[in-house]
């Protein structure tokens, strides 16, 4: 029993040493220091700041608040220092602290009955109520302005109004006075006349005036708007109110317990408190226009750091550019390579075309080959009797105008033949397309002048009925000459066989255009042979190459022409050629 009481002794002294212990933990409560920048002086901060700070000692007891009051520099200072587990401070100097130190806002401060938290903060531009030649922030060229520092968020709201207005307040103002903080300096600097202008955050003058440290009449706001809910004077436009922030360094839990304490908090005797923290993106607009704190680097950025900033994309930019050039060079190369091609192309066509007409011709001089030598042996033995004559008459002592008739006779007759060689000759030699102007009668009569000799031989009767007088036309004689003495031919073979056979030719001026067309009382064709007529390599004959209409419909037209077939009915086929007149084509090229 004895022992058992005394366990239970022993159990109850451990209990209650356990217990003194954790007393004596609660009682050392944790220290969380919070820095407050103090822009009208370190007690005005403190005092400002009693109602929150109270709230937050009673709803969070296990923790000592240490109030920690500084300008931007020494709290900047202790940031980088890790002295502070939180700050309340102006929006300016939040950004800053949020783009250096990955600070981050839980809370902003609003008034009950006030305005919205977002549109609160702003600058006020003022001057001595006796200055009439200070009534606009245009003004201010070329005046003394005064303001706390070069840092402060008043001067920067000030300095991005007036740039708006085209006055750069480092070029374009007078003289910049940094006087420091508290901001009642930069009062003392404008009343005691070392500053023409001043600038402060709104509703400090209003407070200076309701604390009697400054006459109501003795300054006025330049380019004012009122604050209804404040009664306060603003210059500028407004910005969310100061925050509460976390520095990266504190806990998150301690945090989410102080961000909750600051909700909870009821308005004060000032009607302060707290909401959830709202959007600062107009003071980050405002940093960005001024090229100042976290976009600083936009104002002073070398030409070698912005490449490098941008090099991906520079990189990426001149490789879409080299392959624009290489694409468009190797355009060019194959559209260059591709025209030669072509032209190689199209004069070895030119070539082959040729050959083709020279082949067509030389084919068609040989099945006029017998008719031709025919025609050959008549002045040639023409010439062989004159000739035989004259050697006679000579041997008999003849007169001499017999003989000279004979000789005359001779001349003649060898000049026949010479030009029946000559048009041979021309005929079948190549050459280049000589356009003229012609009559298609002549072109009609020397072609049928050619052919005669075929003629005689197949005992067929051509009859030529121009329509006189046909206006001319251009064309190379001896292409067209081609032509006709193909159709000609082609005539004379379909006639064979025919008891009489007839080629009619004729030439008028039809629909403005000089038509020719040679027409036969043949067999005829049938309609395999009038879909298939202008094929190459095509031919009804046994002993044909298939080339003289082809190269007949390339050559009417390459001069502009036509050249077509119609049945006749009854029997026969009519070939028609037609040319256009000399003046439409000269206008034409």
């Amino acid at each position: 029993m004895s022992f058992a009481f005394s366990k239970f002794g022993r159990c109850f002294s451990l209990a209650m040493a356990l217990l003194l212990l954790s007393s004596n933990a609660v009682g050392e409560a944790e220290t969380v220091r919070v820095g407050v920048f103090s822009f009208q002086g370190d007690e005005r901060a403190e005092s400002y700041w009693v109602p929150t700070f109270h709230h937050l000692r009673a709803v969070l007891p296990q923790y000592r608040f240490q109030i920690i009051p500084g300008d931007l520099k020494k709290l900047t200072a202790a940031v980088a220092d890790n002295q502070l587990d939180f700050i309340i401070t102006n929006p300016g100097h939040y950004v800053e602290l949020e783009a250096t130190f990955g600070a981050s806002r839980i809370a902003t401060v609003q008034f009950q009955s006030g305005p919205d938290p977002d549109s609160v903060t702003g600058a006020a531009v003022f001057t001595s109520s006796s200055r009439a030649d200070v009534a606009t922030l245009s003004d201010l060229r070329g005046k003394r302005l005064a303001a706390a520092a070069a840092d402060s968020f008043s001067f920067r709201q000030a300095w991005r109004e007036l740039l708006v207005i085209g006055v750069d307040p480092f070029s374009d103002i007078g003289k910049l006075v940094f006087v420091g903080f508290p901001a009642e300096r930069v009062i003392e600097a404008v009343r005691d006349g070392s500053a023409d202008v001043g600038v402060v955050r709104n509703c400090v003058i209003e407070g200076l005036i309701a604390e009697g440290r400054v006459k109501a009449d003795e300054f006025k706001v330049i380019s004012t708007h009122l604050m209804p809910a404040l009664g306060c004077k603003v210059s500028t436009r407004l910005y969310p109110d100061w925050p509460f922030i976390k520095l990266s360094r504190t806990s998150s839990v301690l945090a989410k317990k102080i961000a909750q304490a600051l909700l909870s908090m009821p308005p004060n005797a000032n009607h302060q408190n707290w909401t959830v923290p709202v959007d600062y993106h107009s003071v980050n607009e405002l940093y960005q226009e001024l090229k100042i704190g976290p976009y600083e680097d936009l104002g002073r950025q070398s030409l070698a750091n912005i490449l490098w900033q941008y090099r991906y994309w520079l990189t990426l930019l001149a490789l879409t550019f080299a392959w624009w050039v290489f694409h468009v060079f190797r355009v060019k190369h194959l559209i260059r390579k591709r025209t030669e091609e072509l032209l190689k192309a199209n004069n070895e066509v030119r070539i082959k075309k040729e050959e083709l007409e020279h082949a067509s011709r030389l084919s068609l001089l040989g099945e006029m080959a017998a008719s031709l030598a025919h025609e050959l042996n008549q002045p040639l033995a023409a010439i062989a009797n004159y000739s035989r004559g004259c050697e006679r008459r000579l041997e008999q002592g003849g007169a001499l105008p017999e003989i000279f008739h004979g000789l005359q006779q001779v001349t003649v007759q060898a000049e026949r033949a010479g030009e029946i060689i000559r048009n041979m000759r021309s005929f079948v030699r190549k050459r280049q397309p000589d356009l003229r102007r012609i009559s298609p009668e002549l072109l009609v009569t020397d072609a049928l002048k050619l052919f005669s000799p075929l003629v005689e031989r197949n005992k067929v009767r051509i009859v030529f009925e121009p329509s006189n007088p046909l206006p001319e036309v251009n064309a190379d004689k001896l292409q067209l000459e081609e032509v006709l003495l193909n159709l000609l031919q082609n005539a004379v073979d379909a006639t064979e066989g025919v008891l009489e056979g007839v080629i009619l030719i004729q030439a008028a001026l039809i629909n403005g255009m000089v038509e020719v067309s040679v027409t036969d009382n043949g067999a005829g064709l049938n309609d395999d042979a009038m879909s298939r007529l202008f094929e190459t390599f095509y031919t009804t004959k046994p002993q044909g190459l298939g080339l003289g209409l082809s190269l007949s419909r390339n050559i009417v037209e390459s001069h502009g022409g036509r050249l077509w077939a119609e049945k006749i009915q009854g029997g026969g086929a009519s070939f028609h050629l037609a040319l256009p007149l000399a003046e439409e084509k000269e206008k034409n090229d």
